[in-house]
């Protein structure tokens, strides 16, 4: 039998335990809030439960991570149990291929300025936990950082030949997405993978600025696109990948419910999509999870969902 086939079947006999055998990407992960929460509750004897209803907002989801995680992963111990605990998660969930990355303010703020550190730690904790995950190494950047500490921050991190990606994260509106363009001409000359986040909070209009500016080759979330036929049209025609998480959309009340998912609008009009955890200790899905409700709920076939597994692993 085929990966295919086990996937789909897995769906159809509604077996979490079978699609847990079938290789998937998470190519949406914020590995500090993205881990296994028994390895947590196994490591330090606290059990985070996830996010039970909905929020509201990003200061929700802070609140609500505060009152629940508090200094359990904080600092570079705390970061390195979450790190594990990511590791953990992919391996138990068969995830082939994990796009993860750290923060540049990460390097001195919490591993005392050395990188090549940080780098090896990341590194063996994919040898101890999922040694056949691949990692595609991802460089962080916070809207909330001026334009001129993340040049700084990360000029030895374009030095580097191990990262994969660079994405753009937190809130949307912090500021004009053009500001970003120095490091994205940057990554684009190291050849990573443009991504930012986009179209999470913001317009259909914001996700197709975002990838002109920026010359993204991804998205992350970028659900508002689904309000326009023409920035849709423009995402499937340059082969634009929306990388997106629909438990995390529906619990920071981004849309009302899983059958009413605009990817299912999106993936209709040529959009190409994958599905991802997001921060599974917040929302409590695995990706083979997120695939299973969607199956569930009635809004793709099997086989769609097939084809969606696949793009992620191209």
């Amino acid at each position: 039998m085929t990966d295919s086939q086990r996937f789909i079947e897995g769906l159809k006999q509604n077996d979490i335990n079978i699609l847990k055998t079938v290789p998937k990407a998470d190519l949406h992960n914020h590995y500090p809030l993205g881990g296994n929460k028994e390895f947590i509750h196994k490591q330090t004897g606290k059990l985070i439960n996830p996010v039970n209803g909905k929020l509201l907002s990003m200061g929700d989801m802070h609140k609500w991570v505060n009152e629940n995680i508090g200094d359990t992963l904080q600092g570079k111990e705390g970061r390195i149990l979450a790190l594990d605990a990511c590791f953990q998660q992919a391996a138990e969930d068969n995830i082939a291929v994990l796009d993860i990355g750290e923060d540049v303010w990460a390097k001195d703020a919490i591993f005392g300025g050395n990188l090549h550190e940080m780098i090896k730690l990341f590194y063996k904790s994919r040898e101890t936990y999922a040694p056949r995950t691949k990692l595609s190494f991802q460089i962080g950047l916070s809207r909330h950082c001026s334009i001129k500490s993340l040049l700084k921050w990360s000029e030895e991190f374009f030095e580097e030949d191990c990262f994969n990606s660079i994405d753009l994260y937190a809130d949307e509106f912090a500021q004009p997405i053009e500001n970003f363009k120095p490091l994205y001409r940057k990554a684009k000359e190291k050849k990573l993978i443009l991504k930012a986040h986009v179209g999470e909070w913001g317009t259909a209009d914001d996700v197709m600025r975002a990838v002109e500016e920026l010359e993204l080759d991804e998205v992350q979330h970028g659900i508002a696109a689904a309000q326009s036929h023409r920035v849709m049209n423009f995402l499937a025609d340059h082969k634009i990948r929306l990388n997106i998480c629909p438990t995390s959309n529906v619990k920071l009340s981004r849309v009302d419910s899983l059958k009413n998912h605009p990817i299912r609008k999106l993936y209709d009009n040529g959009v190409i999509v994958t599905i991802n955890s997001d921060d599974a200790l917040v929302f409590g899905n695995s990706v083979s999870q997120e695939f299973l409700d969607l199956y569930s709920c009635g809004l793709f076939t099997a086989e769609e969902l097939d084809e969606i597994r696949l793009n992620g692993l191209k």
